[in-house]
């Protein structure tokens, strides 16, 4: 049976957070992702320490992390800080970073997917205790060396284009699939299982996305996939037969009125490419098949509203 894992949105005081995750735990969740959102959400390391703090087993991490808002080896340091703190329970998830986060910001994604094969493989000699030097597209090191990081820290990375995939099966110790596109499923699966890393080591691939079972959830999933939605392959676009006119107007409704203004122009047909929709059965029967078929490891549920949690995990956690 699959792995049952949350994603926090920490958009309440990071005790709230704890609290909820505590609460995650004894219903059998295996792992607590926080969302890494900037200035939108409470920081993210802050919110996983007091995580830590309240809980005794599961694992926890940020789902996920950037390159370019703090330095790779900053990240190092609050990571290796963390899974001491939490007895060896942390990992992390990194990705090359969305709007949402950067934007604000006035940071430009560039070099995406070199910056983030640098951020891995700097990690990675940092958590072994190697004196690292290195001159990068976006970050340098140099004679950096971190003496209380764990050799083995799960290293997972995120993203929805075939190069991030590709990258993602060849070097990393797992790989996080957020509101994929469920007709490529299969292709993608095959990439990530076919990939050097699950040759030399477990590889961890993990599933995620909404659960609508009502007009609200619906609605809320409409806004959820406005900015994923834009920042999607090219394909995806073409398969779903969004136009140009369609990515601009929903890039001018995010910059104007957020995620929940743009979702008003995610039309209804494209949501169940990308969301469980149905009652509880179906979604409950739906989830379970996909899981199965393509051998997930890890079905992830996104927390975004605090006020539902506990209700979500206590439907969720009946599936498994």
């Amino acid at each position: 049976m699959p792995a049952f894992s949350v994603n926090m949105m920490p958009n309440i005081p990071a005790k709230e957070i704890a609290n909820l995750a505590n609460y995650a735990e004894r219903k059998g969740c295996k792992r607590c992702w926080v969302y890494d959102e900037g200035l939108t959400t409470r920081d993210v390391y802050v919110t996983l320490a007091a995580i830590a703090a309240k809980t005794k087993k599961i694992h926890l991490g940020p789902g996920i992390t950037n390159a370019y808002v703090r330095h790779p080896a900053a990240t190092a340091s609050a990571i290796a800080t963390l899974d001491e703190l939490s007895d060896g329970r942390a990992f992390i998830g990194i990705g090359a970073g969305g709007g949402l986060t950067l934007d604000p910001l006035a940071i430009s994604r560039t070099n995406p997917l070199t910056t983030v094969q640098e951020m891995v493989e700097s990690l990675r000699s940092l958590f072994q205790g190697n004196k690292t030097t290195f001159e990068g597209k976006n970050f340098s090191l140099a004679n950096a060396y971190l003496s209380y990081g764990r050799k083995n820290i799960e290293i997972i990375l995120a993203g929805r284009g075939p190069k991030m995939l590709q990258l993602g099966a060849d070097i990393a110790d797992g790989f996080y699939l957020s509101y994929i596109y469920k007709d490529h499923l299969a292709r993608v699966m095959s990439v990530l299982r076919n990939g050097r890393a699950s040759e030399e080591r477990n590889f961890n691939v993990t599933y995620s996305t909404m659960l609508a079972t009502n007009e609200k959830e619906l609605k809320e999933a409409r806004g959820q996939l406005s900015f994923r939605l834009v920042d999607s392959p090219m394909e995806i676009k073409e398969e779903l037969g969004m136009t140009i006119g369609d990515v601009q107007q929903i890039k001018q409704a995010l910059s104007e009125g957020g995620a929940s203004l743009a979702g008003e122009y995610v039309k209804e047909e494209w949501v169940d490419k990308f969301v469980i929709v149905g009652d509880s059965q179906s979604c409950k029967e739906e989830l379970l098949e996909l899981l199965e078929i393509h051998t997930i490891d890890e079905f992830q549920l996104p927390i975004y509203e605090p006020s539902t949690a506990e209700s979500l995990i206590d439907q969720v956690s009946t599936f498994f």
